[in-house]
């Protein structure tokens, strides 16, 4: 695999801003780098939303990592899936397309694989109720909006329509505030005049959580005030309340400790907890590395594990001072990593410890509206929106992108236009994943 004729080589699990910044921060190294990934496309997830809800292309919020790292010499991507890590032997494990297995080895290994969509113990709820991790997941969610809303057109009783109108996201942070925000809006301003049996204004969205407030991460008074822009958008907020069941008619939710209550939904978004990939499972088992409560798995202040130096763990799979799950995190902590193998590997004194520079977070609400937090700085509403948009288009990955979302957003703001609305009409059903063994089929949402 070291095929630069480097004496090092360093492996990369993971393509999204923790690897593409890791891989970035070793250019021009003195050792080989294998970016694996298994779509080797860097995905701009904080707005996925946008995708699903037809406002972006999924051209527009992401990139080829070949293109995007044409220009290091040094490195080269690998499409293949990883399942487990030879830590006495230095491989990482993979399937390659079509299943067949491949080892890859390493002298350093950036774990920086991120988080999977977690149903806290009932991946059944999956197959009613798709998370937003990926494009896949992107695409099926704009599919089940939009094919809703053409459901609603064509039902023959009115209790059918209701249900078809009627939208249930589990989980109020800000994917689950932003998705919300995003199909009342799609629902009162793009679709208003486009459909003749019903009003699409009619159309409820019911956000469920467990917490007391929305957006329970941000201020106090940042809560408060997005609580507020939902509800006069029309989202129907349901705090408190613990979904215990989701089928093919809604959900069963239990609120308060009250008598559980089902609410009948024909499309259910879940948008609610994340979990460890199974290979940041094998290797914590196989390193014994400390895990904390959401499965994060504990580094030192240079981001490696306890015993491994060679192994680091960088982005949302890291634990390290309670530091959140944001792309800020992955983008410092994957330079970071990548930084210091470099100096290691130059012979140079050893890299500082990791200090995290806290820039802030931001969601958005709907159109005009968002809030935004970095230290005391805390603001909402329309100043909020404006620094919410130079953040995004300052981080999406390539000119084109920014360009693109740039004019795809004055469009749809100034004309409510949203031309990224289609989707396959074929239901999914059994479909072959391209890591499988010829034959072997994998149950699609």
């Amino acid at each position: 695999m070291n095929d630069l004729g480097s004496s090092k080589h360093v492996v990369i699990l993971g393509g999204g801003f923790a690897g593409l910044f890791a891989a970035r921060a070793l250019r021009g190294a003195p050792c080989t780098v294998t970016l694996v990934d298994s779509s080797t496309q860097h995905v701009f997830q904080p707005l996925l939303y946008q995708c699903a809800t037809g406002i972006l292309s999924e051209g527009q919020i992401s990139a080829p990592l070949r293109r995007v790292l044409r220009g290091h010499r040094n490195l080269h991507c690998l499409t293949a899936h990883a399942y487990d890590v030879d830590v006495p032997g230095r491989r990482l494990m993979c399937k390659r397309p079509g299943g067949t297995q491949m080892a890859i080895p390493y002298d350093y290994l950036i774990l920086a694989c991120g988080v999977e969509q977690s149903y806290f113990g009932h991946d059944e709820f999956a197959l009613h109720a798709p998370g937003m991790k990926t494009l896949a997941d992107a695409l099926t969610i704009r599919r089940r909006v939009f094919g809703a809303f053409e459901m609603a057109e064509s039902a023959a009783e009115p209790a059918e329509q209701r249900r078809w109108l009627t939208f249930a996201l589990v989980g109020a942070g800000p994917t689950g505030v932003e998705l919300a925000g995003q199909i009342r809006e799609l629902a009162t301003k793009t679709l208003r005049k486009e459909y003749r049996r019903f009003a699409p204004k009619d159309a409820r969205v019911l956000l469920f959580d467990g917490g007391k407030t929305p957006l329970a991460s941000f201020s106090p008074r940042l809560c408060r005030n997005a609580t507020d822009s939902l509800r006069d958008l029309g989202v129907e907020l349901h705090m408190g309340s613990r979904v215990t069941n989701v089928d093919e008619t809604g959900v069963m939710v239990t609120s308060n400790g009250g008598a559980p209550e089902h609410y009948d939904a024909g499309t259910v978004l879940w948008t609610a907890g994340v979990a460890a990939p199974p290979v940041a499972d094998q290797l914590a088992k196989a390193t014994g590395a400390e895990r904390d409560r959401g499965g994060h798995i504990m580094v030192g202040d240079d981001l490696t594990i306890a015993g491994h130096p060679e192994i680091s763990v960088v982005g949302d799979i890291m634990g390290l001072r309670d530091l959140p799950g944001l792309a800020e995190v992955a983008m410092q902590s994957g330079w970071y990593s990548g930084h210091r193998i470099k100096r290691e590997l130059a012979g140079q004194p050893p890299a500082k410890p990791f200090r995290y520079l806290d820039l802030g977070s931001a969601a958005y609400i709907s159109r005009g509206k968002a809030v935004v937090e970095a230290g005391p700085v805390k603001i909402s509403g329309m100043p909020g929106w404006v620094i919410w948009l130079f953040i995004h288009i300052a981080f999406l990955t390539g000119y084109r992108n920014r360009v693109g979302a740039i004019l795809t957003w004055w469009v749809a703001l100034t004309r409510d236009i949203r031309r990224e609305r289609a989707f396959p009409t074929r239901k999914v059903g059994l479909v072959t994943d391209i890591y499988n063994p010829p034959g072997e089929v994998t149950q699609g949402r």
